[in-house]
């Protein structure tokens, strides 16, 4: 596989370098509230303007259907770019399009542009191999070299993250290689005991890799809105909680599994309940005792001086999906816990992107706290989960 510091090395003054980032960022209107995804671009994408290269940018921003959506335009992402490089950079007001030639034509050494949502194109996310070849090849022809950068999309087979990988000379940009470094860690060289600590709210999104970890792991510690299908998998009463029904028998599975291996599988052992969501009047009770018509948004004190003692001992941590509705600040003390256990421990700790990264800036916490602050949280775990990853294994091959 090719590197950045491969294609820095033949040298890229007046070449066009086609950079698949990931600035799939959050927004508030069109205002930017986690520009983490962002500054995590701008290593690379400097690397090659500093050498001299004509850097064009391409992108995805939400979920828009196939189409030109004012809401998902990159254009925040752009000027905040822009303001990080400290120089302008336009944004084509297409993808491939008259605009987007005029914008790529209008580069010169050193300049960096971006294409507007490449999702605006329905072609992108094709199950059809063809259809996502040709708006690949419609994006090879502005460049002359790819720089694969995105590590939130490697795990899907796109057009702008695979099939373009198979048109130009391609390279594994700075970021995703740092990314794939940090996680082979976490497989092929790990240092126990390996705790790794799982929140969100869906078992569902976390199944294979719940499989996966239980043949690697010492410690599992569950919490955030996942935990109450495990809770009730035990025969406790969950009230209004979030569960998932249709995976009670998959869960129980796990803590079968988890007893034959030794793994020590931890729960929630006290909550922060509400009869309303959103409501910041609540009780602690333990999770024996959550009332039929109340709902747990947060992981209690208790819980939180539990999974804190878990991790103490820890030599590898690696932490995906939040312990309650942080974003609500009633709510955010059990993720907070569990952030700040990390940030004291001496373990090699990762944070695996998603909703778990916003958290950490969202709650004030220092990144540089953690070993590492993943930008992909569905690579991350489809990684661990042991599965191929496209937009990787086109670059391996």
């Amino acid at each position: 596989m090719k590197t950045l510091s491969d294609l820095l090395a033949e040298g890229v003054a007046g070449r066009r370098v086609l950079v698949r980032a990931d600035l799939n960022v959050p927004l508030d209107g069109d205002k930017i509230t986690d520009d983490g995804r962002v500054r995590a671009s701008v290593p690379t994408i400097k690397a090659l303007a500093d050498a001299g290269a004509r850097v064009i940018v391409t992108a995805h921003l939400g979920r828009p259907k196939g189409e030109p959506d004012p809401k998902f335009s990159l254009a925040p992402a752009a000027a905040r770019l822009g303001e990080l490089l400290g120089t302008e950079v336009p944004l084509a007001s297409d993808l491939v399009g008259p605009s987007a030639t005029s914008v790529v034509g209008a580069l010169t050494d050193g300049g960096v542009a971006m294409l507007e949502n490449v999702r605006f194109d329905a072609r992108e996310t094709s199950k059809v191999d063809a259809e996502r070849a040709e708006l690949a090849d419609e994006l090879a022809s502005f460049a002359d070299a790819f720089v694969s950068d995105g590590f939130g999309v490697v795990h899907r087979k796109q057009a702008s993250v695979y099939d373009v990988a198979q048109k130009l000379p391609a390279y594994v940009g700075g970021l995703v290689e740092a990314e794939l470094k940090v996680l082979k860690k976490l497989t092929d060289d790990l240092e126990r005991p390996y705790v790794v600590v799982l929140g969100g709210a869906k078992v569902s999104d976390k199944l294979g890799v719940i499989a996966n970890l239980l043949s690697k792991v010492d410690k599992l510690l569950i919490g955030g809105g996942m935990a109450y299908t495990f809770l009730k998998a035990q025969g406790h009463e969950v009230g209004t909680s979030l569960l998932q029904e249709d995976q009670l028998d998959q869960v129980k599975g796990f803590l079968e599994e988890a007893d034959k291996r030794g793994v020590e599988l931890v729960l929630p052992v006290d909550v922060l309940v509400t009869a309303e969501f959103g409501n910041v009047e609540h009780d602690v009770v333990g999770t024996d005792a959550i009332p039929a018509d109340k709902m747990g948004l947060d992981i209690g004190p208790k819980s939180r001086e539990l999974f804190a003692s878990k991790l103490a001992d820890a030599k590898t941590v690696f932490w995906n999906g939040p312990m309650g509705v942080f974003e609500i600040e009633t709510y955010s003390g059990g993720t907070r816990a569990v952030a700040e256990a990390l940030v004291k421990s001496d373990a090699f700790t990762v944070v695996g992107g998603g909703d778990s990264a916003a958290a950490v800036r969202a709650l004030g916490l220092p990144e540089d706290g953690f070993s590492h602050i993943s930008t992909g949280g569905g690579a991350s775990l489809e990684f661990l989960e042991g599965k191929e990853l496209p937009g990787i294994s086109v670059l391996e091959s």
